[in-house]
């Protein structure tokens, strides 16, 4: 027994490569398998340095401070529903790092950098997946600018927030992120409460596109638990992940198709199911409402009336609202996929945005809102 060798052997490995016969029953739909170098390779060439990971540090606890009710301040994430393009969106970084400094000891603001897109059908997935906008699916470039945008994000001393959609995405990009999101149409999905229950980071889980609170509790409870399942580590090999759980996912109501749940009912109804689940953690003392999707029917100025509302609320001193998403690029509004010579600079070219002098609006009256309701307590 002692001279077996595992099936991590290079020796096994070479053999493999050059005796291996792929049959008819594999690969039968498969076009091309372009290699992508393994995560460590990317964080070799675009490191976390020690000012960033600072950063990174710091805003993580601050985020889980407002989730479990030790800080005061409301936590706010803002910025564009995608990138699409790097420079605009560290013009966009720099003008809400101003903002953020002023601001800092009402609101825990965090910029949005979403490069994977979830679609309901078929369209353009993500500066990632296809980051020349142009169909060539350049992978390896979309994930070295996505690194990029992170690390200048970064730089500008803005947190940032994710939505992780893909399981292998995380080892190249979370050493640079504060907070993640599941996706309404992920929140149900075993391998993201797996995920979750892993990460570093707070994660909200979002109701699901049908309204469902439950799901959304179910996982902020599943993810807090430990779990088993199959990954890559940073030198892109299979691993077995043992995770000892995540206490700091939380809730986030973004409507349904049926209409909008940012209302204090709806806000008050999701508690109750929060604390029949049992979720524990950030769901005993609140929520984060998502001002876009089906809260504002992807209209950017029902989005900037429905934070408006929100910051009414919170002045008031409802209780249970932790946080406020809100979509928002340089310009408003949004436009199809395009190259980006093709393009109207600042402008998403997914959902529609509120424009940059109506966010910076925004977020002075939710930071007026938090000192407000500071006052009646």
């Amino acid at each position: 027994m002692a001279g077996l060798r595992g099936p991590d052997s290079s020796e096994d490995e070479r053999r493999l490569d050059e005796h291996a016969v792929f049959p008819e029953t594999v690969d039968v739909n498969i076009r091309q398998l372009d290699p992508i170098p393994a995560p460590r390779a990317f964080l070799k060439e675009l490191p976390l340095t020690g000012e960033m990971s600072d950063l990174v540090l710091r805003s993580r606890q601050e985020i889980r401070d407002v989730l479990h009710g030790r800080d005061d301040r409301l936590l706010v994430i803002v910025g564009p529903c995608s990138i699409h393009d790097p420079k605009a969106a560290r013009d966009y970084a720099e003008r809400l790092a101003a903002v953020r400094r002023r601001v800092n000891d009402r609101l825990v603001v965090v910029m949005r950098t979403y490069f994977e897109k979830p679609r309901t059908t078929i369209g353009w997935k993500g500066l990632i997946n296809d980051p020349d906008l142009d169909g060539r699916f350049n992978i390896r470039k979309g994930m070295w600018l996505a690194r990029k945008v992170l690390t200048d994000v970064l730089e500008l001393g803005l947190p940032t927030a994710i939505e992780w959609l893909d399981p292998i995405t995380p080892q190249y990009l979370c050493d640079l992120i504060c907070w993640g999101a599941i996706g309404a149409r992920n929140t149900e999905s075993q391998v993201h409460r797996e995920l979750a229950s892993g990460m570093s980071m707070p994660i909200g889980f979002k109701n699901s596109t049908d309204g469902s609170i439950k799901a959304a509790a179910d996982s902020c409870y599943t993810a807090a638990f430990e779990h088993h399942f199959l990954s890559i580590n940073l030198d892109g090999r299979v691993i077995s992940a043992e995770t000892k759980g995540n206490p700091d996912c939380h809730l986030v109501l973004r409507g349904s198709s049926h209409g909008p749940n940012y209302d204090a009912r709806s806000v008050a109804e999701a508690m109750e199911a929060l604390r029949a689940s049992q979720a524990g953690g950030p769901s005993e003392h609140g929520l984060v409402i998502d001002a876009a999707h089906g809260n504002c029917g992807k209209d950017e100025r029902r989005e900037a009336e429905v934070v408006e509302q929100i910051a009414e609320r919170i002045a008031q001193g409802e209780p249970g609202i932790l946080g406020v998403m809100m979509e928002s690029f340089l310009k408003g509004g949004h436009q199809k996929p395009a190259p980006l010579d093709q393009l109207v600079y600042g402008q998403s070219v997914t959902d529609s945005c509120v424009s940059w002098e109506r966010t910076e609006q925004l977020l002075y009256t939710l930071a007026d809102a938090v000192a407000a309701r500071r006052a009646l307590r």
